[in-house]
């Protein structure tokens, strides 16, 4: 019977390692002794351990630290990497070692063997004599937070978030002349367009896009080079500064060497505040969500001023009952953007000097977010805002029976006389323009100026 297994030597011995596996003796340590969640790195993370481990042997080829074919080789086996065809040879938990050293070296063990195979015995590639040359776990785990995360955040959630933002635009403009009732403490309160409402959805879904772009300038600082400790030992001094060069235009963004190697690679403060403004999105978004569902409650017996496009039946047992799932949805992805906020903020205190051991988890909640962020938005304003229609008629009994529009009376009548019509019109269930005309002397064309609901939402005086 063929053998399943192939033995692997590392500096603790021998390993079987899986006769197909790419990966060595260190990655099968770590599959051995980490099997806690199933939970593996994700493609944007990976894709970024191969830009730095292509960059990083170019740049040493540069400086005539590696051969150029041993060099050569690296970057095609990285090409393989970063093209996602060898996902399946990171088979490691992200419950792991805190500094990622388990998943560097896989990656290092992967990239060897494939530069092998392609150099065909003309020469051999190592590991960590050469792919992993002038680095550590120590600055490449963290640089690859950072480049996924920026990647990630500029190229998949801002336009997320702003195609929901148009979203919300169009929509507002399509309603902008129709009037609803606001509300404070979930209480009547004064009238609002459905137009001035959306627009400031937009504006919130506009805030997350400038927060993003304000910390991306702090998360493009790169840790690479620092290795070890910061010192940038077993490194040519001009490594980081190249380093980050041809990064910036391997993945056409632009990426800096850290102002400072020992900030950049003990802490993950760029990060953490990322992860911060992702949660602030999340509860934005979580506030938008909740307000449509309440406007979208009932329909008869809730407020019912909007109706969602129906997309399922929504009971097992109620009959034509639907439900508002795309916002549950969609605020359940906010809860869990929360959450992991709160993983990565404590991940991002439990560094101990030179380093974070946290570095796995915080690459784990923080490109989840983004991810799970930017595909909400976008099922969000297709399959919710974008189809949403108004209940008009519906909506305008409700405006005719509001007593809080007498507020516009205040500076006609004051507060008093206008509290009394109020009162009147609630307990008799009546509109308040009828009840006005009976208890004040306010001329009947005064009356209708002052009771416009789209006057009331221009702001002013109706004196």
């Amino acid at each position: 019977m063929e053998a399943k297994f192939r033995i692997e030597k590392d500096s603790l011995g021998e390993v079987k390692v899986p006769i197909d596996a790419l990966y060595g003796a260190q990655t099968m340590r770590a599959v051995e002794n980490f099997p806690i969640s199933g939970i593996k790195f994700s493609r944007p993370f990976i894709k970024a351990i191969g830009f730095i481990k292509k960059t990083s042997a170019k740049v040493n080829e540069r400086l005539d630290l590696i051969p150029s074919d041993v060099s050569k080789y690296i970057r095609l086996a990285c090409d393989d990497i970063i093209s996602g065809k060898l996902d399946d040879q990171f088979p490691l938990d992200i419950y792991q070692t805190g500094s990622g050293t388990s998943t560097n070296m896989n990656a290092n063990e992967v990239i060897a063997n494939i530069a092998n195979k392609i150099a065909n015995d003309s020469t051999k590639i190592h590991p960590n004599d050469h792919v992993n040359f002038g680095q550590s776990s120590n600055d490449v785990i963290p640089t690859a937070i950072r480049i996924a995360a920026y990647l990630e955040a500029k190229q998949h959630l801002i336009p997320a978030l702003e195609y929901a933002k148009a979203a919300f635009i169009t929509k507002g403009q399509e309603l902008s002349d129709i009037v609803k009732t606001g509300r404070t403490h979930l209480m009547d309160a004064m009238p609002v367009t459905f137009g001035q409402v959306f627009s400031g959805y937009a504006r919130q879904l506009e805030l997350g896009i400038e927060r993003i772009n304000s910390a991306l300038t702090r998360l493009s600082e790169l840790p690479q080079g620092g290795t070890a400790v910061g010192t940038g030992i077993n490194t040519h001094p001009d490594f980081p500064k190249m380093f980050a060069e041809e990064i910036s235009d391997l993945t056409n963004e632009k990426f800096i060497e850290s102002l400072n190697h020992f900030e950049a690679q003990s802490t993950v403060d760029a990060p953490v505040e990322l992860s911060s403004i992702l949660k602030t999105i999340a509860v934005s978004l979580l506030k938008i969500v909740n307000d449509i569902r309440w406007m979208n409650s009932g329909p008869n017996c809730g407020l019912g001023e909007i109706k969602l496009f129906a997309l399922q039946p929504g009971s097992s047992i109620m009959p034509g009952k639907v439900n508002p799932v795309i916002e549950e949805s969609t605020a359940m992805v906010c809860a869990q953007v929360i959450g992991y906020d709160s993983s990565v903020s404590i991940a991002g205190l439990s560094g101990n000097f030179e380093l974070n051991v946290m570095l796995p988890l915080v690459a784990h909640c923080i490109l989840e977010s983004i991810k799970i962020l930017g595909n909400a938005l976008r099922n969000l304003a297709d399959r919710s805002i974008l189809k949403l229609i108004v209940r008009k008629e519906h909506i305008k009994s409700l405006i005719d029976k509001n007593p809080i529009l007498v507020t516009s009376l205040n500076p006609i009548i004051g507060y008093d006389a206008a509290a009394k019509i109020a009162k009147r019109a609630f307990a008799e269930n009546r509109s308040l323009k009828e009840v006005a005309k009976e208890m004040s002397d306010i001329s009947e064309e005064e009356l209708e100026k002052a009771l416009d609901p789209i006057g009331m939402t221009k702001g002013g005086f109706s004196k």
